[in-house]
């Protein structure tokens, strides 16, 4: 008991220095990207680079997600709603799911996946190099130099990659209902415009960003603490993409149910 009691401390203490380190290295790099954007000493060009990378690892898998992602819910919620004899509904449900849990997620698992993966093998690879050594022995900051425009690149592209899941998958909705569950068109469309808003929208927005922030910041982190040779960048790119997209899930179970207390659902 006295060994389990240790290893709770020491777990809980280690997590609590990890996550000061982590919020340390957000509010440098945040602070930095502020400063340089205004100052117009941001380097765009880091900043472009990886927003193009981000877009090669992304776009295609959150295509390829969303259709089979919008057809499950088609036919789920289409089953269920003609067995309670609200097919009319069909198109409400189905759009919500995507827009308020779906997009968020989706792209919570792939900005994890595919981005915050590669982002923490390439830093590990330069850390077990000694790159940020000689960074800081020049008098350059990692923080500024190499985590700023990652972040400005995923403030940028997070967004973007929602509204790509929400317009695939309520598309493919749109299809599954109307081809193969003999739903209606207008009826479809009409039940989504009475209950979706753009406050949905803007939160299911607002989800992809804080999700964007938190799984670069871990990537950038474990990936820059990476140590013990090639095992240990394999470890921080593990840990990197299993704390990334836990901590996803989690805000968003907190925002949901925020936004369900202050902005419960209604028909517009």
């Amino acid at each position: 008991m006295h060994r389990l009691w240790l290893y709770g401390r020491d777990t809980v203490t280690s997590s609590t220095r990890t996550t000061g380190r982590a919020l340390k290295l957000f509010v440098e790099s945040a602070t930095y990207m502020v400063g340089d954007l205004l100052t117009g000493r941001f380097p765009l060009s880091e900043c472009l680079r990886q927003m193009l990378f981000i877009i090669r690892v992304t776009a295609l898998p959150a295509i390829l997600v969303s259709i089979p992602f919008g057809v499950i819910v088609s036919v789920q919620v289409g089953s269920l709603s003609q067995q309670v004899g609200a097919s009319s509904m069909a198109g409400a449900a189905g759009g919500l799911g995507v827009i308020r849990q779906g997009s968020p997620m989706v792209s919570a698992l792939l900005l994890g996946g595919a981005a915050g993966s590669a982002i923490a093998a390439d830093l590990g690879a330069r850390t077990i190099r000694e790159e940020f050594d000689a960074m800081r022995t020049m008098g350059i900051d990692p923080a500024r130099n190499i985590v700023a425009p990652r972040l400005l690149a995923m403030l940028l592209l997070a967004p973007m990659l929602c509204i790509l899941i929400i317009f695939m998958g309520i598309g493919v909705g749109y299809v599954i209902t109307v081809s193969f569950q003999d739903g209606v068109p207008g009826s479809y469309m009409a039940s989504f415009a009475a209950f979706a808003t753009v406050s949905d929208l803007m939160i299911a927005i607002g989800k992809s960003v804080i999700f964007g922030v938190v799984i670069v910041i871990v990537a950038c982190q474990r990936g820059i603490e990476a140590t013990s040779g090639p095992r240990g960048v394999a470890s921080a790119v593990n840990a990197a993409v299993v704390i990334g997209v836990i901590a996803a899930f989690v805000l968003n179970v907190i925002i949901t149910q925020i936004v369900a207390m202050f902005l419960p659902a209604k028909i517009g």
